[in-house]
């Protein structure tokens, strides 16, 4: 059995490769308790070396808070075009697509130039004004309740008109992505109207810079196993993409 010392050792030394530690695969190679793991992670936490979180650790803060549409833009951006580049070459001629919201949702939105009629559906005001320029777009803008921090819509009125939708491909921005407690975004509303679009939509596509991974937010959107594909950028964990894979997802690593 290892000692104390032996045990955070190889718990930071897992930290550092994976960027997340599990509970019960730390208890099997150590060949000691759950209960000892835990408080393992605690007396680790307390000295600020990492942040704990349902089933284990992170080394990152797991827990996002909400901020203005204009700040997120400003954040990672390079990264958000890089995606969205990657994400643009999904999309196919005659294609009908939901494009949920977000600054990678804009993004999305400025790299795509269709050459042949594309329909998109879409919560968020800034990608259907962007969206309304280019010729071949026809654009079915979602209505309701506004959402100033991410510039959409959201509540009931959004969610009726999806339930006549079907579509090839929803892209999905959001501000967690968690391997054991799915996708998320910080508003409970928001939440709601993404599950009704994964409904709407035959493959969801989630876009997410590696700053969002292991991050958590208020409103939980959907388990991995919603999810059919991701595309981040090349600063994600070599352990993630594993783990992810491991799930059955694809996972484009975009630039």
């Amino acid at each position: 059995m290892k000692s104390i010392t032996e045990r955070h050792q190889l718990i930071l030394k897992k930290l550092q490769e994976n960027g997340l530690v599990n509970v019960q695969e730390l208890s099997l190679q150590m060949k000691v308790s759950e209960v000892t793991i835990r408080k393992d992670l605690k007396l680790l936490e307390d000295k600020n070396l990492l942040f704990r979180t349902h089933g284990g650790g992170s080394k990152i803060n797991p827990y996002t808070n909400d901020k203005p549409v204009a700040e997120k833009e400003q954040l990672h951006a390079s990264e958000k075009r890089t995606i969205a580049e990657t994400a643009a070459t999904m999309i196919g001629h005659n294609d009908s697509i939901i494009i949920a919201s977000g600054t990678t949702m804009l993004a999305l939105a400025r790299s795509i130039h269709p050459e042949k009629h594309l329909t998109v559906i879409t919560s968020a005001l800034n990608v259907a004004l962007e969206l309304s320029y280019h010729k071949h777009v026809e654009v079915l803008q979602l209505g309701g309740q506004l959402r100033q921090n991410s510039s959409s819509v959201m509540g009931p009125y959004a969610e009726q008109i999806l339930k006549d939708v079907s579509c090839s491909m929803l892209f999905l921005g959001v501000d967690g992505l968690d391997l054991e407690t799915g996708i998320s975004t910080t508003s409970l509303m928001e939440a709601r109207l993404n599950q009704k679009m994964i409904d709407a939509a035959q493959i969801t596509v989630v876009l997410a810079d590696s700053s969002k991974i292991g991050k958590r937010g208020l409103g939980k959107i959907c388990t991995l196993d919603q999810i059919q594909h991701i595309i981040t950028d090349n600063k994600v964990s070599p352990g993630i993409v594993k783990a992810l894979e491991e799930k059955g997802i694809t996972v484009t690593i975009a630039g």
